[in-house]
């Protein structure tokens, strides 16, 4: 099935922290956070479909929880790649009997999975600065790259090993972009988070979210900054336009807390922000680690353009809720 037009969301149930990839069967596959769905715990949620609008649910990506964090239902933010016939999955996970969050990474052959974690995590602690990882290839370096970061500190990146499953031997984290603390309750930088990068018309576009995600008091946004090195230095839209901020994406009277996004490539060569947001109408579900319900995170869909060296939405800086152009799939 090809869609004419689409309407967000594209999937109308919990569906946070999406990556959507187009793997090597034709089919774009979508994964998200642990959820509850239907009564059941989800590790890894993976959905697919033909034309980015109309998805179908699959098993569990990760049926098995890794040893070092079989107790807990705190799995998130998964980003996957295709490398060789090899699909590696880098997440969140909080261990056992721990309160410091890490970065792991599971393969499988088939970009549904089900995926295995490789026994270890990759980067544990402080708190929950070790979070939201996303892979990246350099094209100039050759690098593998993984990016990452949370928890009122920076965004990191660092090389990664050719097994892509360690870090690169003798490789460090490098900072990226800073947090502002201020007092500012708009202050969407005061927390950064949900990095993705790509690389266009010359420029390595790093989108990030940042503030609060969740919650009554959820106040979110998508970002942007762009360096000419995969690694840096990033300057971010703020620091470029000389005042203001650099929110490309953030509430309306829809759709709020919009974020954590990952950047989709059409048929046609157009890219696509897909992202989570709350729908004020239901804001909340039966989640696994609240009795009251949590807020229920729904995927969106817009597409991006690039004007003037930067990525913009094709409609205002606001989540679309009327009928849009679908994305071109064949």
């Amino acid at each position: 099935m090809v869609a004419a037009t689409y309407q967000n969301p594209i999937v109308d149930e919990d569906f946070a922290d999406p990556t959507i990839i187009r793997a090597a069967d034709g089919w774009y596959y979508a994964y998200g956070t642990q959820t509850k769905f239907h009564g059941q715990i989800i590790n890894m949620q993976v959905a697919r479909s033909r034309d980015l609008v109309h998805w179908e649910r699959l098993a569990d990506a990760l049926p098995q929880k890794p040893a070092w964090a079989s107790t807990t239902q705190k799995l998130w933010a998964p980003h996957v790649s295709e490398h060789a016939g090899r699909y590696y999955m880098y997440y969140s996970a909080l261990p056992n009997d721990a309160e410091d969050y890490c970065l792991a990474v599971a393969t499988a052959e088939n970009p549904a999975g089900p995926f295995t974690d490789s026994g270890r995590p990759l980067l544990c602690g402080p708190g929950f600065l070790n979070i939201d990882p996303m892979a990246f290839d350099d094209p100039a370096t050759g690098q593998r790259l993984l990016y990452w970061g949370s928890g009122f500190g920076p965004l990191l990146v660092r090389a990664l090993a050719p097994d892509r499953i360690s870090f690169a031997p003798g490789s460090r984290a490098q900072e990226l972009v800073q947090p502002v603390i201020n007092e500012d309750p708009d202050n969407y930088q005061r927390l950064l988070e949900g990095s993705w990068v790509v690389l266009r018309e010359g420029w390595y576009f790093l989108f990030y979210s940042g503030n609060n995600c969740c919650g009554p008091d959820a106040h979110y946004g998508v970002m942007v900054a762009r360096a000419r090195h995969a690694t840096g230095p990033f300057e971010t839209l703020a620091q470029a336009l000389g005042h203001g901020h650099s929110i490309i994406l953030e509430t309306n009277q829809h759709w709020r807390a919009p974020g954590h996004n990952c950047v989709v490539t059409d048929a046609a060569g157009q890219d696509w922000l897909a992202y989570h947001a709350i729908d004020p109408q239901q804001p909340t579900f039966d989640a696994i680690d609240d009795a009251q319900g949590y807020s229920r995170r729904v995927l969106l869909l817009d597409r991006l353009e690039y004007h003037g060296g930067w990525p913009r939405l094709a409609s205002p800086a606001a989540p679309s809720r009327t009928p849009q152009p679908a994305p071109v799939t064949s």
